[in-house]
């Protein structure tokens, strides 16, 4: 079965840099768009970020200029690369598989900005 696994999370100061990591198994990770979500507390979990098989990427407004998905094909791993990171970028941050009409989460990783 599809399973995705986040790591990267922490705490880190206003300003600082964080490199997110997924890894996928069970699917084949090529073919599929991936993306970066994230849910604060008492709130909706959003897009963060996505990407196509091809490389095509897309980004909310908030992050654009700081956060860069990437991702290795060989090595089944999606990454989020967050800059600048502010206290409004505190969340859980879940990674998502889309196959066909089916979508796969992971655990999600705490990432929490201290002012």
């Amino acid at each position: 079965q599809v399973q995705l696994v986040e790591s990267g999370g922490g705490l880190v100061q206003a300003g600082g840099s964080l490199t997110l990591s997924c890894a996928a198994s069970g699917s084949i990770f090529g073919i599929n768009t991936m993306g970066w979500y994230r849910q604060a507390p008492g709130k909706q979990r959003d897009l963060v970020a996505h990407i196509t098989r091809i490389g095509s990427t897309y980004y909310v407004d908030s992050v654009k200029g700081r956060f860069t998905i990437s991702r290795d094909n060989a090595k089944n791993t999606l990454y989020l690369r967050m800059n600048s990171l502010k206290p409004e970028d505190t969340a859980v941050y879940y990674c998502n598989e889309q196959i066909g009409a089916t979508s796969y989460w992971g655990q999600g990783t705490q990432v929490t900005v201290s002012s």
